[in-house]
């Protein structure tokens, strides 16, 4: 799977539909705790704004609604992985992507063959109390030698003033949340990504 430098999770359609057509080629719908009804109409409307604008949309979990209609990918943390139907997932076709925080959860992650991994939190974050320490940008150099050609994705305290020093160390892609949805201006914020891994953007 071929992932785009800027990796933008929101937690709503509204925040697709408003960040998106910005030129947002990544994005990860991660939404918690709603009725399948709900999340089946998020990823719908989702799903739309993102085809529209040529944007690889990827959904938290939730991978049989995203199975039932007919999404691209699915992103898997540890417990989650545990529960899933993986051949179920590969049948439909859909790349999976999954959560790592250690050097056990990078096994568990690999042995389900997924299309990409993400490892975090890179620096502190405020989106969820997490029992990992801040990983630093040095073990993403780790981690890519462990997972060869395997995308690699950083998570967690990510802003363009530290970008630099994440893809040095291996990353291919970089995701953001709070960065950009706890911004006094989301827009300005969201350009500011997209420019700034531009560097880093495959033709």
């Amino acid at each position: 799977m071929r992932l785009d430098p800027f990796y933008l999770i929101v937690d709503s359609a509204d925040w697709i539909a408003r960040l998106v057509p910005l030129g947002v080629k990544l994005v990860q719908l991660r939404i918690k705790d709603r009725p399948d009804d709900v999340l089946a109409a998020e990823i719908r409307r989702a799903k739309a704004v993102c085809a529209a604008h040529g944007c690889v949309l990827v959904v938290n979990d939730h991978w049989r609604i995203a199975l039932d209609e007919g999404c691209a990918a699915v992103h898997l943390g540890q417990e989650d992985l545990a529960s899933a139907d993986l051949a179920a997932i590969r049948a439909a076709g859909l790349k999976l992507g999954v959560s790592t925080h250690d050097g056990d959860e990078l096994s568990t992650a690999l042995a389900a063959r997924p299309d990409y991994v993400a490892l975090g939190p890179v620096y502190p974050t405020i989106l969820k109390a997490m029992k990992w320490r801040p990983q630093g940008p040095e073990r993403i150099g780790d981690w890519r030698s462990r997972i060869g050609d395997l995308p690699l994705v950083a998570i967690g305290g990510l802003t363009p003033e530290r970008l630099d020093g994440v893809f040095r160390h291996g990353a291919d892609s970089a995701a953001v949340v709070t960065d950009i949805t706890l911004n006094g201006d989301p827009e300005a914020r969201t350009r500011a990504w997209i420019e700034g891994t531009a560097p880093w953007r495959r033709s």
